[in-house]
């Protein structure tokens, strides 16, 4: 399997940028490892798919896929079909799934590529069907099965009205009927009702394609949570996400040590102002914090606009204190409201910080900073959208620290 080398290093002229996303290429490496060796213990032919979609929650699509594979990733997955296009045309040789698609869609260029592709309903099969006439070449196809998220894919009663074409196209040999996979409710608590029924209707619609005649080879039912704490939906492949990057899916069971994993992610900027403010001076916008004596004040420049979330703001009714934020031995707060492009933390009377120092906003709360679930709990979301949001114009910066 061919893992291609970086291209040259296209860094942006850091002159001009005032924070990053320092990304960890070898914390990616260790999650993914041990997630291998886990599932291997207790299902040796199970394979790794590495879910690397919306720019591998990001932290940079073709760095942590690469960090992915050499972890032991076999398979990769995205969601939009652009981005399994970008993995392939970057060299990549695995086996790529993409599944989240729309009339209209070029199924022919995935077919080229040589990328398997999802179904969920009816149109889409005729869709790649057509599209594999016209190459010239057997699509690989996955179905998707709702066995009661609720979302995307076909349920259980209406699961024949796929069999038919699905193996009609098969025996054609225009597509080959590879998987079949399905999506947890609750993956996060493994005893929950919900999950022991969708573990069974998922058996069910296993039972019933191969009665009609599919050729299965993947099975695959196990995302982030599953693949830490459920050991009996393994199958043929685990779908890790979340906890590829070193997040916990769980954190209600335990953070990211808990399970063994290493946040890649840290996001920082360099402090552009500290001034003094007196006592009862009002802060950013609506002067949702005051300062409670003379003090010093620090602006951090990050705002919305680079993904800093402004519900992590501090507010009147929790005290105008938000989000933390490190920056050298002092653990503060953000002060007031979150803006475009900046935010402020009240950095007391006697600090040492000057212009140029570093806060950093999450890490590795091993390393003694704040991690991406506390800015998550702090703006009333999850954290797998805390390390997506972050924006465009942050650049990332590549970094390959071993663990010590």
């Amino acid at each position: 399997m061919t893992t291609p080398d970086p291209a040259q290093n296209t860094r942006p002229h850091f002159d001009y940028y005032t924070g990053r996303a320092v990304v960890n290429l070898a914390a990616i490496r260790h999650n993914v490892a041990l997630m291998r060796e886990k599932v291997r213990s207790h299902s040796p032919h199970t394979q790794i798919m590495a879910v690397v979609k919306g720019g591998a929650y990001g932290h940079g699509l073709i760095e942590s896929a690469r960090a992915s594979a050499q972890g032991g990733a076999t398979w990769f997955g995205t969601a939009q079909a652009s981005e399994a296009l970008e993995l392939r045309r970057a060299g990549f040789d695995q086996r790529i799934l993409t599944w989240l698609h729309t009339p209209g869609i070029d199924f022919a260029e995935l077919i080229r590529h040589d990328i398997d592709i999802s179904v969920a309903g009816p149109w889409a099969v005729s869709a790649v069907r057509d599209a594999a006439r016209e190459v010239g070449k057997p699509a690989r196809v996955h179905l998707k099965v709702d066995t009661g998220l609720g979302r995307n894919g076909v349920t259980l009663a209406d699961l024949d009205q796929m069999l038919v074409p699905l193996i009609a196209a098969q025996d054609e040999g225009t597509l080959e009927f590879v998987g079949i996979w399905s999506h947890f409710a609750f993956a996060d608590e493994p005893e929950n009702p919900t999950v022991l029924a969708q573990a069974e209707t998922f058996k069910q619609a296993i039972a019933q394609a191969e009665a009609a005649g599919a050729h299965l080879e993947v099975r695959h039912l196990a995302n982030s949570a599953a693949t830490l704490l459920n050991p009996s939906v393994y199958y043929d492949l685990v779908r890790p996400g979340l906890s590829v990057y070193g997040l916990s899916p769980a954190p209600q069971i335990g953070d990211a040590a808990h399970f063994g994993l290493i946040p890649a992610m840290t996001l920082e900027a360099d402090i552009a102002t500290v001034k003094k403010l007196p006592a009862g001076h009002g802060v950013s916008y609506s002067h949702q914090y005051h300062t409670e004596e003379d003090t010093r004040i620090g602006v951090v420049p990050l705002g919305y606009a680079d993904g800093i979330f402004r519900h992590a703001s501090g507010t009147a009714d929790r005290g105008g204190l938000g989000a933390p934020i490190q920056i050298g031995d002092q653990r503060v707060s953000i002060a007031g409201r979150v803006c475009m492009d900046q935010f402020v933390v009240d950095l007391g009377p006697d600090t040492r910080t000057v212009p140029g120092d570093t806060a950093i906003l999450f890490g590795d709360p091993a390393t003694g900073v704040p991690g991406a679930e506390d800015w998550a709990v702090a703006a009333g979301t999850i954290s797998y959208e805390i390390v997506t949001r972050v924006g465009e114009r942050v650049p990332r910066v590549y970094i390959d620290d071993e663990p010590v």
